[in-house]
C-alpha cells in the first residue's frame, strides 16, 4: 500500500478513527477529550506535520467504529508518538499538542476556564447560549447527527458571564496565540415582539463587543439564521466586530435535509441559510464566511453541488466528514468510506481555485474538526495552476499583516450590544417551512 501524504491520511483518520497502543501517555501529553458544543472535538487533538503545511485534526478515539481501525496511536523513545498503520507498517510521526495551562484555571467568577472555551485545533470555541431549543421536549427535532443537547450544560457552562468569557479569551490569546475566537449558539427562540426575541445573534453581540474591546483579534459567529427581513442584523454584528459568519446547513439535498435535520427544516429551511450566506459573503467579501456542511450522509453528488454553490456565492466550504458520535440519533450510522470523501475533498480545492476564494490569510487559524481548504492542497496535483492559486494566496497574506497587526489589538466599540435603530416591522410571518435552492 502507498504511503499517504498528510491530507491523505487526515481523512482516512476522520474516517476509520484510531486505536490507541498502552505505550501512550496521553493523560499526561494530550489535551483532554472534550465532548462540547455539536460533540465533534470528542476525539485526540494532534498535528500531521508536512511540507505544504502541518494539519491539525481531532482524530475520532472513542466511537464504536475506531476499534476496527487499521490505525494505531504509539509512542516509543525513537520516534515518539506515531500513526501507524497496521496493514503496511507505515509510521507517520506526529505531534501532540499538550493542554494549555489555562485550562486548569478558574475565571474570577470561579468557573473552570475549560468549562467556558476550548481549543480545537489553534482556535477558541465558546458556546454562548443555553442548549439548542430542537432538543427540548417540546420541540423534539434536533439534527440527527449533533449531540450539543448532552453537552451543554454538562460538559460546558450553558449561560456564561461576559466577564469570564472575556478573561479566557485573552488567555487564549496570550499563553496560546489564539487569533480567531469562535461564538455559537443553537436554535433559541422566545415568544416576544420580534426584534426583542433571544435569537442567536442577540445572545452573541454582548460577546463579540466585548472581545473586540477588550481583547482584539478575528471573531467568528455561527448561529441559526435570521429571516430575511432581518437580515440587518449580520450588518449590526459587524459593526460590534464580527470578523466571519458560518452557517450549518448541513445538507444540501433537501430530502436528506427535512429527514436529519428536522428542527431546521420546519422552522427555517434551506432558503433561510443560504440567503444568509449570500448576504454575509457580499457585506464581508470573498472567503470571509463559510457555509458548513456534512459528508458521508447524503449522496455524493449532493456534496459536491452544495461545494459548487458555496464557492459560487464567494465563501468557503467548511466540510466535515461524518462523525457517528456517542449520544447522536445516527450514532450507529456507517462511517464513510475513504474514496468517497477523497473525492470529496479534490473537488472542494478545484471549487476554491476556480472562484479565487482566498483561504488562510490569517496566522495560526487551525480548525481541527475539518479538512481544511489549505489540508486539501495536497490532494491536487501540483500543477502550474496549483502553484498559481498558492501563489496568490501567499501574497495576500503578506499584504495582509498590517491589517492582521491592527486587528489583534483591542479597539472601542461605539455601537450598542443590546439595542439598534433599525427594527424590523412588528408583523411579518416568522416561521416559513422548508425549501431550497439549487446549486449555482
Amino acid at each position: 500500500m502507498k504511503r499517504l501524504n498528510p491530507g491523505q491520511l487526515e481523512i482516512d483518520l476522520f474516517c476509520k478513527g484510531i486505536r490507541i497502543d498502552p505505550s501512550c501517555r496521553l493523560d499526561r501529553d494530550a489535551r483532554l477529550f472534550s465532548r462540547t458544543r455539536a460533540g465533534l472535538g470528542s476525539g485526540l487533538e494532534i498535528v500531521i506535520p508536512g511540507d505544504l503545511k502541518d494539519i491539525w485534526m481531532n482524530v475520532p478515539v472513542e466511537e464504536d467504529f475506531c476499534a476496527l481501525s487499521p490505525y494505531e496511536m504509539r509512542w516509543d523513545e525513537a520516534m515518539g508518538y506515531h500513526v501507524l498503520d497496521t496493514r503496511s507498517d507505515e509510521a507517520y510521526p506526529v505531534r501532540i499538542p499538550p493542554t494549555p495551562a489555562w485550562y486548569e484555571r478558574t475565571t474570577s467568577s470561579g468557573i473552570p476556564m475549560s468549562r467556558i472555551g476550548v481549543l480545537q485545533g489553534t482556535y477558541l470555541g465558546i458556546y454562548v447560549s443555553e442548549a439548542c431549543m430542537f432538543w427540548t421536549p417540546q420541540e423534539n427535532a434536533n439534527c440527527q447527527f449533533c449531540t450539543s443537547g448532552v453537552n451543554v450544560g454538562v460538559n460546558e457552562v450553558a449561560r456564561k458571564r461576559v466577564a469570564d468569557v472575556v478573561e479566557v479569551a485573552r488567555a487564549a490569546k496570550e499563553e496560546s496565540g489564539s487569533t480567531f475566537t469562535h461564538f455559537n449558539a443553537g436554535y433559541q427562540w422566545e415568544d416576544k415582539p420580534e426584534h426583542t426575541r433571544a435569537h442567536g445573534l442577540n445572545r452573541a453581540a454582548p460577546y463579540v463587543k466585548a472581545v473586540r474591546e477588550q481583547v482584539g483579534g478575528f471573531i467568528g459567529v455561527q448561529v441559526a439564521p435570521v429571516l430575511e427581513h432581518d437580515l440587518w442584523k449580520y450588518d449590526w454584528l459587524v459593526e460590534l466586530g464580527t470578523d466571519h459568519f458560518s452557517f450549518c446547513y448541513e445538507l444540501h439535498n433537501p430530502e436528506y435535509f427535512e429527514k436529519h435535520c428536522p428542527g431546521k427544516f420546519g422552522h427555517l429551511g434551506q432558503d433561510a441559510f443560504f440567503r444568509a450566506m449570500e448576504h454575509t459573503s457580499k457585506l464581508l467579501g470573498k472567503g470571509k464566511v463559510s457555509g458548513e456542511i456534512i459528508a458521508g450522509i447524503e449522496p455524493i453528488e449532493d456534496t459536491l453541488q452544495a461545494i459548487d454553490y458555496i464557492t459560487s456565492v464567494g465563501a468557503f466550504p467548511t466540510v466535515c466528514i461524518f462523525r457517528p458520535l456517542i449520544g447522536a440519533d445516527m450514532e450507529h450510522f456507517r462511517s464513510p468510506a475513504y474514496e468517497d470523501m477523497l473525492r470529496v475533498f479534490e473537488h472542494l480545492w478545484r471549487a476554491m481555485a476556480r472562484n479565487r476564494i482566498p483561504y488562510g490569510i490569517i496566522p495560526n487559524i487551525e480548525v481541527s474538526l475539518v479538512v481544511q481548504p489549505g489540508d486539501a492542497a495536497y490532494l491536487a496535483p501540483r500543477d502550474l495552476g496549483w502553484r498559481a492559486y498558492r501563489a496568490r494566496n501567499a501574497v495576500l497574506r503578506t499584504l495582509a499583516k498590517p491589517y492582521v497587526a491592527w486587528k489583534m489589538r483591542p479597539r472601542p466599540v461605539t455601537t450598542s450590544a443590546t439595542e439598534h435603530p433599525k427594527l424590523p416591522p412588528p408583523s411579518l410571518p416568522v416561521t416559513p417551512g422548508g425549501g431550497s435552492r439549487e446549486a449555482a
